[in-house]
């Protein structure tokens, strides 16, 4: 009985209860009547389960342009090229830009196959059929679902008034009678390529096994009416099939290889057949098949430790009694399928043998979860570290990893734990004098390594002496036979030599003081000035000193570091006043050329101007002193009397100087 019947019946019998009786025949009736007469109760797809496709017409795949339909399959003309003119079709796997833009760019056929063909058609002027093809094989008394995928190429942004496609799809039996029509309605282009399915279901007569397939073209052609068909299919239709695995909420469950486990499958059948039939099947190498004496609405299946991993799929095939011996005839539930999923393939390793003190890594991978655990030691990580290894943490580690489908495996590594070397020197810190070197010292490995290497004599030996240019700190790394290291340092300060800078000479008048501005330089430095007479403190680098006459003074430079010394002299020259000479001969004979007043050099801000007659500035000396070799900008001046002005600034208003100087010639 037809699924939609029944369902019918059922509710009118219960609304029967409430009233009579005879609303069920006057319903039962009023329904037989619609069923025959109104196809539109039928535009629909098949609402409840379907079996496997018993025709499938997907035009084939491959390059194009695909194969002509047979004579008998449409009185279309075929021709190669992706653009048909009315009348015609052609069978491609794409079309791009007919006419203009006028249709839509396909690149693949409805399901997205870019090899995938579809008979693309221009509509005929005349209303017509332009599809015929006989469908053989079919259960008399079964009810089929007929679906095709159709799409309007027309693209509306380049032709907005193009004729929609209008089809009407007819199942009729081998001598015309119809057994059922839909008709499409107007088909309206989108904004973009979409393919729509358009299908119904319908019940063949007892003893009816073939039926004609006719789709027929309402609306005229020659602008627009333009459309693509592909995947035409006939399925059997049945009441809804709803199984489950117990214990789970869906229709997939897994398991893990090595694990013994059962599953147990139920599958729920709604009304519509008047005595089912069950037949359990298993896919096989794509291949659905029975499972001899599950006939039942229950499936039981054990998995072995033994089975192998992969996927393992089960339905419940469903026909009227009679029927189940005909693929055609059957409905299939949806799949369900166990997942007997891989363990994972695991590695575990570490970075030893690791040396005391060090950083021990673990690695671990081919899961996402990790569980590691060993001697005093736990983590939830793929790569746990443990920092100042120790020989405690020496032994095996194990490491239970699980993948993403929650299979597990147990891996282990061995972790060996060295003992590092104490690297040991002499002496920590050591003071050299420049160029001098000194021997440094350590133990406690087996090989020796000195960095840098700058000044050693030897950078791999446990002793190497050590005579750098400038302050070094040498580290030394100590290996024992198990390539442990340690290290040390030994800070070298070299000390320079010391150097000793008296100063310059200096000029004062007697009774005055002036300092000495003596420089040295070195580390650790003790002075001492020898012909220490009339000077504050002899043991300062820069004393005060007042001699009554001309004296040289001696400065003595010590290095406390045991580096040496070093000396210079300079003279103190004591006047007894400011002496002017008055006259010079600038002739170049060595003799009185310049005009010199040593004295001035006891003054430490003085200044000198010299005038000629007519009150011109010839020559300034300011605070430095320097002699004049009677020039004025560069040429001599003439033989005469200059006047000149000295100012001592000694404050007060005192040591201001005039007077004449000659120049004689």
């Amino acid at each position: 009985m037809h699924p939609i019947y029944y369902a019918y019946l059922k509710t009118n019998y219960f609304y029967s209860k409430a009233n009579n009786v005879r609303a069920i025949f006057k319903g039962f009736i009023f329904l037989i009547s619609t069923f025959i007469t109104n196809s539109s109760l039928y535009a629909q797809l098949c609402q409840g389960s379907l079996g496997d496709p018993i025709i499938n017409i997907s035009f084939g795949a491959g390059a194009n342009p695909g194969p002509a339909l047979s004579a008998a399959a449409t009185n279309y003309q075929y021709v190669t090229n992706d653009c048909p003119q009315d009348g015609f079709y052609t069978v491609r796997n794409n079309t791009a830009n007919c006419f203009g833009g006028n249709w839509f760019t396909l690149n693949s056929d409805h399901t997205g196959n870019g090899n995938g063909y579809f008979m693309l058609v221009n509509a005929s002027y005349q209303p017509g059929t332009f599809y015929l093809d006989s469908v053989k094989g079919l259960c008399g008394g079964t009810t089929y679902e007929f679906a095709a995928w159709i799409i309007n190429v027309i693209n509306p942004s380049k032709a907005p008034n193009s004729i929609e496609p209008n089809l009407t799809f007819s199942i009729e039996k081998s001598d015309g009678t119809v057994l059922q029509t839909y008709n499409s309605n107007n088909i309206p282009a989108a904004l973009s390529p979409t393919w729509k399915q358009f299908g119904f279901f319908f019940t063949t007569p007892a003893a009816v096994s073939d039926v004609v397939l006719r789709i027929f073209n309402n609306a005229p052609g020659g602008n627009g009416n333009d459309l693509g068909l592909d995947d035409i299919t006939f399925r059997p239709c049945g009441p809804q099939l709803t199984p489950s695995i117990s214990g789970f909420p869906a229709t997939t469950a897994s398991t893990c290889e090595g694990t013994a486990k059962t599953f147990n499958f139920t599958c729920a059948v709604s009304a519509g057949f008047n005595n089912p039939s069950f037949q359990w099947q298993q896919n096989i190498a794509g291949v659905w098949t029975d499972i001899a004496g599950e006939n039942t609405t229950t499936l039981s299946r054990n998995f072995a430790a033994n089975t192998p991993p992969g996927n393992f799929v089960y339905r419940l095939a469903v026909a009227e009694a009679g029927n189940l011996g005909s693929p055609q005839c059957r409905i299939a539930s949806p799949a369900i399928t166990i997942q007997v999923n891989k363990n994972p393939v695991t590695a575990a390793i570490n970075n030893g043998p690791v040396c005391t003190g060090n950083i021990l890594q673990l690695t671990a991978s081919g899961g996402t979860v990790y569980s590691w655990t060993g001697p005093g030691f736990s983590a939830a990580a793929a790569a746990p570290s443990i920092s100042n290894v120790q020989p405690v943490n020496a032994g095996k580690y194990y490491v239970l990893v699980k993948n993403a489908e929650g299979c597990e495996h147990i891996d282990s590594t061995l972790v060996a734990v060295n003992p590092s070397p104490i690297a040991q020197v002499s002496f920590t810190t050591a003071t050299i004098c420049k160029n001098d070197r000194v021997q440094l010292i350590a133990g406690g490995g087996l090989t020796y390594t000195w960095q840098p290497a700058t000044g050693l004599s030897s950078s791999a030996i446990a002793n190497p002496f050590a005579s750098p240019t400038a302050t070094t700190n040498y580290i030394v790394t100590v290996s024992n036979q198990f390539m442990c290291t340690d290290t040390a340092t030994i800070l070298v300060t070299v000390s320079p030599k010391p150097t000793a800078d008296a100063g310059p000479d200096r000029i004062i008048f007697s009774g005055n003081s002036i300092q000495i501005l003596a420089n040295a330089t070195g580390t650790n430095l003790a002075y001492t000035w020898v012909n220490a007479v009339f000077i504050d403190n002899p043991n300062l680098l820069r004393p005060t000193v007042n001699p009554k006459f001309d004296t040289e003074y001696i400065l003595n430079v010590t290095s406390g570091n045991g580096c040496g010394s070093a000396a210079d002299t300079m003279e103190v020259k004591v006047y007894k006043g400011l002496y002017i000479p008055n006259a010079f001969s600038p002739n170049g004979d060595n003799i009185n050329d310049t005009w010199n007043i040593p004295a001035l050099n006891a003054y430490s801000n003085f200044e000198l101007f010299v005038f000629n007659r007519y009150g011109e500035l010839i020559f300034k000396n300011s605070k430095s002193n320097k002699p004049w070799d009677g020039k004025y900008k560069g040429k001599d001046v003439p033989a005469g009397a200059y006047t000149y002005y000295i100012d001592l600034k000694i404050g007060n208003g005192l040591g201001k100087l005039k007077g004449t100087v000659l120049v004689i010639r």
